[in-house]
């Protein structure tokens, strides 16, 4: 596997990582004693940091750079 293919699965794996981890967190505070509305602005904040995450994956590892 060359270098591209490598930084490509470990990335993959870091997102994917990342991603679940926060969706589940997001997830058991709006089903928890926050209900929908106390868990809102998390999942406000945690949809915006997944984009952040996923421009910087691309950015980093899919991207072909001049």
């Amino acid at each position: 596997m060359n270098k591209n293919g490598i930084k490509l699965a470990t990335g993959f794996i870091g997102f994917s990582t990342l991603a679940i981890f926060i969706l589940g967190l997001a997830n058991s505070i709006t089903s928890g004693f926050a209900g929908f509305w106390g868990g809102l602005p998390f999942w406000i904040i945690s949809v915006f940091v997944l984009l952040l995450a996923a421009y910087d994956f691309w950015d980093e590892c899919v991207r072909k750079r001049r």
